[in-house]
């Protein structure tokens, strides 16, 4: 029964459109990112980035040299769209954008990292065996069908993504849309739409309407005579994010993840109308059955696991941040700060403040502000550029922080010198103080 489902072939139009799109908004992504001036905002200007812990060894390259590696990331992507050298393009792909994705998180973004997850799902899919120029290049590889398990590991992934993404809206300042109220208030001056946004019925349609689509819509999705309905609501609620909240690719590529839902033949006729259609349903047992199971159920485990760390981990983490990442927690809170950086010299024990303009660009000083382990890098930094000037010197951080509007609370225990504590990553650090703290 497993391997009937699992390996069944059915027709691949689906994954062959998903493959020039996903290839396309790669590509726009990444050159994108050059002329919109993110890249020079994120890599060049500023002096050091935030990397995830662990990854301190990923850096920008120096001078202007991330301006051509975002270039030649658009033309790998490119090369996806197209289908020419597939496999290699698609891991080379996969590797610098994880890599980029490492490198820095002042920029975090739940789409950056989805892009990554997929693009490296997309190594294992045989999305160029149709309408490509490796099959125009040996036509030996052309194929019309594909394992059912291609279309299955991409509608799971979205399951986990959205079901987390509502679970996670429900606590009380998404409840009763003051986070939404928040959120809008930014939007306000926007053409036609800006005084709309700020009603608050529109809030609670919003908040709710965000809870709603998160968590049915990939069942929806998936029930026949719902499908239709379900897929007008996405076109909806993804423009109105594209517009509102602008957030790049990610509108479209969840648009594009549609194609796995539809009915292959429906997807053949209105996309690729000269391919022939594939219907006789063989089961092929691949060679590799076993490892691949193995493979995916260890990578599906870990994508469940990561996102209920934080339940594990004391304090909640809308305060700490702990458990935060790679959790698909999206756009749930806004956070303002008041932070001072203290250093003291330890041999001559003199102190001073430091100005975080001299270290830091705008979006870093923001991270460095209400994020703990930002905070705690930071530190980190300062104790290694002073050593690096013969001083040893001890780093505290007066730190108060407001969650969704409220009363600003102390976040950081300012008597903690930061340069000299280890951060942990699957545990509560001690020097963050409770979310309850007056």
């Amino acid at each position: 029964m497993l391997n009937k489902w699992l390996f069944k072939n059915i027709d691949n139009s689906a994954l062959i459109v998903f493959r020039i799109i996903f290839g396309l908004l790669c590509f726009l992504e990444s050159v994108g990112a050059i002329f919109t001036g993110w890249v020079k905002r994120v890599f060049v200007t500023p002096e050091f980035t935030f990397s995830f812990i662990g990854f301190e060894w990923l850096q920008p390259l120096p001078g202007n040299a991330m301006y051509f590696y975002y270039a030649i990331m658009g033309i790998f992507a490119l090369f996806v769209m197209v289908g020419y050298k597939y496999r290699l393009s698609i891991i080379s792909f996969a590797l610098m954008w994880t890599a980029t994705y490492l490198m820095q998180k002042s920029s975090y973004n739940n789409h950056y990292y989805l892009l990554m997850l997929i693009s490296s799902l997309m190594v294992f899919l045989p999305a160029h065996k149709y309408a490509s120029v490796d099959v125009k290049l040996n036509p030996n590889l052309k194929s019309y069908s594909m394992p059912n398990w291609c279309r299955l590991v991409i509608i799971l992934h979205l399951f986990i993504v959205y079901t987390y993404a509502s679970i996670a809206k429900l606590y009380p300042d998404w409840l009763d849309a003051s986070v939404m109220e928040l959120f809008m208030k930014g939007k306000a001056n926007y053409i036609l739409i800006g005084s709309i946004l700020q009603l608050k019925w529109v809030h609670y349609i919003l908040a709710y309407g965000g809870i709603l689509f998160d968590g049915l819509i990939v069942p929806l999705l998936l029930f026949k005579p719902t499908r239709k309905y379900a897929f007008m609501a996405s076109i909806f609620f993804h423009l109105f994010n594209s517009i509102v909240f602008q957030i790049g690719i990610f509108p479209y590529l969840s648009l594009a993840f549609s194609l796995f839902f539809f009915e292959p033949e429906q997807i053949r006729k209105l996309f690729l109308k000269k391919k022939p259609f594939y219907n006789a349903e063989e089961v092929i047992i691949p060679k590799l059955k076993t490892p691949l199971l193995i493979l995916f159920s260890i990578y599906f485990l870990i994508q469940i696991g990561l996102p209920l760390r934080h339940h594990f981990i004391e304090d909640n983490v809308l305060w700490t941040e702990e458990g935060h990442r790679l959790s698909w927690r999206m756009m749930l809170r806004s956070k303002s700060s008041k932070t001072t950086y203290r250093i003291k010299d330890k041999d001559s024990g003199k102190k001073s403040i430091v100005n975080l303009n001299d270290y830091l660009s705008r979006k870093q000083k923001r991270s460095a502000s209400t994020k703990p382990d930002v905070i705690w890098q930071f530190a980190q930094y300062l104790k290694q550029k002073f050593k690096d000037n013969g001083q040893d010197i001890a780093v505290y951080v007066d730190c108060k922080i407001s969650v969704n509007g409220k009363p600003y609370k102390t976040l950081i225990n300012p008597d903690v010198d930061l340069a000299n504590v280890e951060w942990h990553t699957f545990k509560h650090n001690n020097w963050i103080l409770p979310s309850k703290e007056d």
